[in-house]
């Protein structure tokens, strides 16, 4: 989450296997809302999104990417945790280099000591029927 009035820049990739796609579980505590959004993370001066995706994926789930490409760029604003927030996000496609990826069903990865997170294969019409939610909605644009 950014500091208040930061705008934050992030890269995210999406990776889909036939009609799934892999995506970390958050949840918001105000809203006690359960959502979904693509792995990745924050951009660090001097780095460009495409390194940052890749350095992103490594460190959280010691993950190598290929096939990476480029989609867009949205602006999304939220609230998370009772607080605005304001990213600019760098979207990728990709795939998983490591075909061992595409055989879990969902593993466990800390973002920090104290955030665990996991990650795990959704089928998209769960998001396209409106049972799960995945954050930002305009993704479905990208899927």
């Amino acid at each position: 989450m950014n500091k208040a009035g930061e705008i934050r820049v992030i890269a995210l990739g999406l990776i889909r296997d036939g009609d799934h796609i892999f995506l970390s579980e958050g949840y918001d505590p105000v809203k006690q809302e359960r959502f979904y959004r693509a792995l990745g993370g924050g951009v660090e001066f001097g780095e460009t999104s495409h390194d940052a995706l890749q350095r992103e994926f490594q460190e959280e789930i010691q993950a190598e990417l290929t096939n990476i490409k480029y989609l867009g760029c949205i602006e999304n604003l939220f609230t998370f945790n009772g607080r605005q927030g304001h990213e600019i996000i760098q979207l990728y496609q990709c795939d998983f280099a490591d075909s061992k990826f595409y055989q879990l069903e969902s593993l466990v990865f800390s973002e920090s000591p104290n955030h665990k997170h996991r990650a795990l294969w959704i089928d998209i019409s769960r998001f396209k029927s409106g049972e799960l939610k995945l954050v930002p909605e305009v993704f479905f644009e990208y899927l």
